[in-house]
């Protein structure tokens, strides 16, 4: 039927339709323009006239009946249309379904280029209507037609085609699956974990494998699924695709299936409750909406509601926008089950910070995008002829710049639209010089879509100006007072726009506007800010900004302008000036200040300190700048290490990297932590010969990721670290590494640390360590390697001549190698002379073996002491933590001779009993080079220690023996090799003493035993005992410890006879209260080490102090009886000897015994009470002891608690010394004393400082002094004596005509001490020094002074006297015979003679 036919059967309604239309002229021109943009649309004549309007829609007609339906669908929209009109209309003109469309198109590429037209129907609202009760099967069969209904009108929407990415009539119909990636702990049931989802491969419109998205394990309670990706992923598309997929049947696991957008869901004015979402919002059931609903809720586990775009209604509630929060306050409660429990409901979004109403136990998928595969795929589909396909691949293959950009899948769709233009007319290759960045792309793409080829600049700047308002404000949906007519006509024409039904509240719709993508908008939004005139610079470089989108932030905040700084720095472009100076209209140097400004903030922001993300985000801003001076200057600014931390990565951003690291001239590390990478990003790294260090670990990479490595890592010359740690790389993965790492032969660490390799793997990479020459470390912890592959870990480090260190502990597993020199290569090939040098070199190699908690057991052992034999000279062996027990460590100990270990044997934890401690005992008897042996079965050790071989250790005795034999034939000993047995935390009883010292005699056949340690057992006092009586069956020890035995003081007695029965012995420490006993040889410390050998005079005071011998009892009560026998025992003890004693207190009957006692020792050099309390007759009682015992010549007593008295051979007294400084002496004791100290036939000291005399202790002591048999110095300082005391001292000089010198101080230090000589009439010395003395005391010093005569000297220092006192002074001394030197020195004055 013709147009005229339809006008003359329906002449009413046309006729009405030309007098609507002629009321609207400009509407329908705008309209005319959308559908037929290439048509003449009569402008010469008035656009109102009804003959004008009638032929423009005849010719409107003529397109067709889908063009015809779709302009009457927006008339009836956006015209104010009557009810009794737009019935006929949409009765006759109108679509099929009453639905259409409703939801619109995806903000990444499911709408269509023309506008989107819809259909008014009468609404009615959830529960306007009353309410009634139906029977289950009346329910049934009312849900059964709504799910019908709503399958229905999804497939009427989609209108039988498959979504695509921007569906025009030239776009392909095939969808091609993205590359989907598990995240946390969550996998499908059917696929291999890490695994990708979607097969390129799959055959049109089956991609079974999204069905895993529902697939996953999920807990008790919702099922929420988020999808996130890069803004151009394809998240709406896919979110499309599962709606079209569940309208054709596919999807049967869902009985029903509702989309949403969240930026149409904020244009709600009013929280609506979940019914109204579905039925008012979404579609309404033909009758019985509660029983719908009913039927939903009890079969919720079988709905699936699809959210796209959380991240736009997270930015909208950022920016305060009112309607936000209703849509994630429903959305939170679907999400924890509040709301339709049981349901499945899925989100897409942006990387960003998830908000807290998304569950912690949500399922989480990546979106990568495509692959190299995929992009082939797309290609061939979108062109339709072979010759097209096979120019269109030809310059994928040879443009890897574009190659990379196609890894988005938008940026894919506008490359094939750019390529269809740009192919027919270029020469092979000519993308590379078009297309070279993305926003050069978005510029061809803006010229492919226009047929005419020509722009309007106005309108794109009117867009550009729409598109930066939109992206100030957070909108992404315009309405029709946002967007003028022109502007939405520009739109149509150049499918830059796409339109769709907004419903803000029940019963209310609106058409809104949208960009066809989220980076169209800011794409014209960076056209407007570098050519509009309404602009300055300074506003048009706040927009060139670094966005930082975290993962986990705690405080995130996502925008809009992802791609807006990027465009900016592309229009920079010196290949863009032409093109902004004709948009613009504006000549050259307008346009190149502008873009200046912008690379001089790219400069500023490449010379700060920036994070990951902002990183990444400035080398997609250089590259698009095409600039290599800036792009030096970044490479240059870059630190030596770059570290990027848990933010997603693609491909296009490793590939703005690499082109950023192509100039720098330093090599740099890159080091990527918990960052969720795209699979096969690691081919943007192909070629980057600047990367040293290169290290992965994250969760995401699996086995795809390890195979696109490969394929980078040969092209890496300066590569020498390899890390790919914490990663889910299987058998799969290692297999593309087992062949590429030998091709990497500079490579000197790798590290696979915590994967999933299991033993073939493992065993294939080992295999691979003669390949790799420089290799240093082989990291392959944290596997799932067994312990059925140990042995042949440990033969490939045995038989692999770089390997030096094999450690193996539980989960760890690493390979520690020397690298072969190149002069090691060159000898390797040399004559046969150099060949046996190569050998001799390949003979000292030494191997650590580190085999801990492998659960290793006796068989095991067997076969390690087999493999070992087999080894070269081992350094270090370690089989701790495991189960060799005592049979097993029996026959590694037995071994041990023949291993020729270099350092130590490791057998710690292995379950020894005391049993097996007599066992490896009894094995160390073959053992030459055994130096050390540590047993503590408390704390499971058991650890041998090696030495050099003998024949080396006697080249370095040689050149030590003269000094020692110099020192002492005792002492020769130390020199030679000391072998140090230590048994504790054993709990060696008493009865264990016998087999013990049986064990021991065993082991030292051969060699002697120098060091033994018996510390922390409880052999107790009778163990003890028993011990003393074996010991000289050990031979001559050198030590031993028997410190925490819990012994007592007759074990303590028993070891005191050692002194005298054993030859070796020559210190006894022993410590009660905290249960330390030492028994050591000469020349041994407490820690039986040996001493540092001086030279020249020190050898002789050397060997004197070890040729004595010295017992130490210290935190012990002595009573007379013990003190009695102690003394006794001593007796027995060769000379010279040494006793120190230290207790809390000891009495004066205690002291007395002592003292009595010390004529029986004769061979007795020292004794100290060190920390011992005394009485306070102590003083008297030692002042004594030099009548008692002529030996003695010095006896010192400090504070009341510490003695010491020192003894001769001589009994003759040629002259002692005495102290007794800090003892609290008074004037009442000095009586006492100076008659004990009178015995005394020549004393040449005495020490009484810092005492408490005073001027009348000080006349006391000069009273008694003539009975002081005195003939040296008497020091009394520090005793609080006055100028008074040194009066009494003048008057009284006389009287002692043998004192020599007298030297006073009354300063802060307390200076009071007199020297006496054997001989009389010597003269005598007075210094006084800060002596202050009044005008009588001046008078009384002159007379004493007149009076003695032997005073010869007088010093006055500081002694602050006047003039006139010195001169009254001088008056008043009277001296008839002799001499008086006097010298006075003023407080600040010279001497005055």
């Amino acid at each position: 039927m013709d147009a005229e036919s339809i006008r003359l059967n329906n002449e009413n309604l046309w006729a009405w339709l030309v007098r609507l239309l002629s009321k609207n002229p400009e509407w329908l021109s705008a309209k005319l323009r959308s559908f037929l943009p290439t048509m003449d649309l009569d402008c010469s004549y008035e656009p109102s006239n009804p003959e004008v309007i009638h032929r423009q829609l005849n010719r409107l007609f003529a397109q067709g009946m889908a063009t015809w339906k779709s302009f009457i669908n927006d008339l009836c929209f956006e015209l104010d249309v009557p009810l009794d009109m737009e019935i006929p209309l949409v009765s006759i003109w109108g679509p099929r379904d009453e639905f259409s469309k409703q939801l619109g198109a995806g903000e990444e590429s499911c709408p269509g280029p023309q506008l989107y037209h819809g259909a008014k129907r009468p609404f009615q609202s959830y529960g306007s209507s009353p309410r009634r009760k139906n029977s289950k099967k009346q329910q049934l069969e009312l849900a059964k037609k709504y799910l019908k209904l709503l399958k229905t009108s999804a497939q009427q929407w989609h209108g039988g085609v498959c979504p695509g990415a921007w569906l025009t009539p030239h776009s392909p119909q095939t969808y091609i699956p993205p590359v989907l990636q598990w995240s946390r702990a969550t996998a499908p049931l059917d696929a291999q974990e890490g695994a990708t989802l979607g097969d390129p491969e799959a055959a049109d419109n089956i991609d079974v494998s999204i069905q895993d998205l529902f697939s996953f394990k999920a807990h008790k309670g919702p099922r929420v699924t988020v999808l996130l990706g890069k803004a151009g992923m394809g998240k709406t598309t896919l979110a499309y695709r599962l709606r079209w997929r569940w309208a054709q049947g596919q999807l049967d696991r869902f009985q029903a299936l509702f989309l949403f957008e969240f930026r149409q869901l904020n244009m709600i004015t009013q929280l609506p409750t979940l019914p109204q979402l579905l039925f008012d919002l979404y579609l309404m059931p033909e009758s019985e909406p509660d029983a719908v609903f009913q039927y939903l809720k009890e079969n919720a586990q079988e709905v699936l509601l699809i959210f796209d775009g959380l991240d736009e209604a997270l930015h909208a509630d950022s920016v305060g926008t009112d309607n936000a929060g209703s849509a994630l306050t429903l959305f939170s409660e679907l999400c924890h089950g509040n709301l339709l429990p049981g349901c499945w409901v899925m989100t897409t979004s942006r990387p960003g910070k998830l908000p807290s109403c998304v569950p912690t136990e949500a399922a989480t998928v990546h979106m990568w995008g495509f692959d190299g595969l995929r992009v082939e795929k797309y290609v061939t589909c979108f062109f339709s002829d072979l010759l097209s396909q096979e120019l269109a691949l030809k310059e994928m293959r040879t443009n890897a710049r574009l190659r990379g950009m196609c890894a988005i899948p938008a940026l894919c769709t506008v490359t094939c639209f750019c390529l269809r233009r740009l192919l027919p007319g270029s020469s092979p290759g000519q993308s590379a010089a078009l297309l070279p960045t993305i926003t050069q792309l978005y510029l061809q793409m803006v010229e492919t879509f226009s047929p005419s080829e020509t722009l309007l600049d106005t309108s794109i700047l009117g867009f550009g100006k729409v598109a930066l308002r939109g992206l100030d404000t957070g909108k992404v949906v315009f309405s029709v007072e946002d967007i003028s007519p022109q502007l939405m006509s520009f739109g149509a024409v150049h499918s830059l726009l796409t339109s769709f039904c907004i419903h803000t509240r029940p019963g209310h719709e609106e058409i809104g506007y949208a960009f066809v993508h989220l980076s169209l908008q800011e794409f014209f939004a960076a056209l407007y800010l570098m050519a509009s005139h309404t602009v300055d610079k300074d506003t048009l470089v706040e927009y060139v900004t670094l966005n930082s989108h975290w993962v986990l932030r705690t405080k995130g905040r996502l925008g809009l302008s992802d791609h807006l700084p990027a465009f900016l720095a592309g229009l920079a472009s010196h290949t863009c000036h032409m093109f902004l100076c004709q948009l613009a209209q504006q000549d050259r140097a307008w346009v190149g200040s502008r873009q200046a400004a912008v690379i001089q903030v790219l400069r500023k922001l490449a010379s700060r300190k920036l994070t990951g993300p902002k990183m990444i985000e400035l080398y997609h801003c250089v590259a698009e700048t095409q600039d290599l001076e800036l792009a030096r200057f970044t490479a240059q600014s870059l630190p030596s290490r770059l570290s990027f931390h848990n933010f997603p990565l693609t491909h296009a951003d490793l590939a703005a990297l690499a082109n950023i690291l192509e100039h720098r001239d330093d090599p740099i590390h890159l080091d990527f932590d918990g960052c969720p990478l795209e699979p096969h990003c690691p081919e943007a790294l192909v070629g980057c010969g600047q990367v040293e260090n290169l290290s992965f670990k994250s969760r995401k990479c699996g086995d795809a990721f390890a195979e696109a490595l490969c394929r980078s890592l040969p092209t890496m010359g300066s590569l020498k670290t390899l890390g790919l740690t914490g990663s889910r790389i299987t058998a799969q993965g290692i297999s593309h590494l087992i062949q590429t790492l030998p091709l990497c032969s500079q490579l000197e660490e790798v590290s696979l640390h915590d994967n999933q390799l299991k033993d073939p793997e493992v065993l294939s990479l080992v295999e691979l360590l003669p390949s790799l020459p420089k290799l240093q470390k082989l990291d392959l912890s944290r596997n799932s390697f067994s312990r059925s592959i140990l042995l042949s870990l440990v033969k490939v480090a045995i038989t692999c001549p770089t390997v030096r260190k094999l450690q193996v502990r539980e989960l760890d597993l690493i390979f520690y190698l020397s690298p072969v020199t190149e002069t090691a290569t060159q000898q390797s090939g040399a004559s046969d002379v150099q060949g046996k040098d190569s050998l001799k070199e390949g003979q000292s190699r030494s191997l650590q073996l580190r085999l801990q908690k492998c659960q290793l057991r006796i068989r095991d052992a067997e076969a390690l002491v087999e493999l070992f034999q087999k080894s070269p000279q081992l350094e270090e062996v370690n089989l701790s933590g495991n189960h060799l027990e005592d049979d097993g460590c029996r026959l590694v100990a037995e071994a041990a001779s023949q291993l020729h270990i270099a350092q130590k044997l490791d057998l710690s934890d292995n379950g020894l009993s005391q049993t097996g401690v007599t066992y490896v005992l009894k094995a160390m008897s073959t053992c030459g080079t055994l130096e050390d042996l540590h047993i503590s079965l408390l704390n499971n050790t058991v650890v041998l220690t090696f030495a050099q071989e003998p024949r080396e250790q006697e080249g370095s005795c040689k050149g030590r023996a003269p000094l020692i034999s110099f020192v002492s034939p005792v002492t020769s000993e130390l020199s030679q090799r000391s072998r140090r047995i230590r048994l504790t935390h054993c709990g060696f009883l008493a009865k264990h003493t016998e087999t013990l010292c049986e064990a021991l005699r065993a082991s030292c056949q051969t060699h002697n035993l120098d060091h033994l340690d018996l510390s922390d057992n409880s052999l107790g006092g009778k163990g003890v005992i028993l011990l003393t009586e074996l010991l000289p069956g050990l031979g001559p020890l050198k030590s031993l410890n028997l410190s925490r035995n819990g012994l007592s003081m007759d074990a303590v007695f028993s070891l005191v006879q050692c002194l005298s029965s054993l030859q070796w012995v020559f210190h006894l420490d022993v410590s009660l209260e905290s249960d330390c006993i030492f028994l050591r040889g000469a020349g041994t410390s407490r820690d039986a080490l040996e001493p540092k050998f001086q030279t020249g005079v020190q050898v002789l005071e050397l060997s004197q102090r070890y040729t004595s011998r010295s017992f130490c009892l210290q935190e012990c009560q002595l009573e007379p009886t013990s003190l009695t026998f102690l003394c006794a025992t001593l007796e027995k003890s060769p000379g010279p000897l040494e006793v120190q004693l230290s207790c809390k207190s000891l009495s004066d009957d205690s002291l007395k015994i002592l003292l009595q006692c010390l004529p029986q020792l004769p061979q007795l050099s020292l004794l100290q009470l060190r920390h011992t309390v005394l009485s306070s007759r102590s003083p008297f009682l030692l002042a004594d002891i030099f009548n008692l015992c002529p030996r003695v010549r010095k006896v010192t007593l400090r504070s009341l608690c510490h003695a010491v008295l020192h003894f001769d051979s001589n009994e003759e007294q040629e002259g002692v010394c005495c102290g007794f400084p800090g003892c609290s002496l008074s004037q009442e004791h000095m009586e006492t004393l100076c008659c004990a100290l009178s015995k005394c036939n020549a004393l040449s000291q005495l020490d009484l400082t810092d005492n408490l005399l005073g001027d009348i202790g000080l006349r006391c002591l000069l009273e008694c002094l003539p009975q002081l048999p005195i003939s040296g110095w008497l020091d009394l300082s520090h005793n609080n004596i006055s100028q008074e005391g040194i009066l009494y001292l003048l008057e009284t000089l006389p009287s002692y005509p043998n004192i020599q010198e007298v030297s006073v101080s009354l300063s802060s230090e307390q200076i009071f001490r007199m020297c006496f000589s054997k001989k009389e009439g010597a003269g005598t010395s007075l210094r006084l020094c800060e002596c202050s003395f009044s005008p009588e005391q001046v008078s009384k010093l002159a007379s004493s002074l007149s009076q003695a005569q032997q005073l010869t000297e007088l010093w006055l220092t500081k002694c602050h006297l006047d003039l006139p006192q010195l001169t009254m002074l001088l008056n008043l001394v009277n001296r008839p015979t002799g001499l008086l030197g006097l010298r006075y020195l003023p407080a600040l004055g010279r001497r005055v003679g």
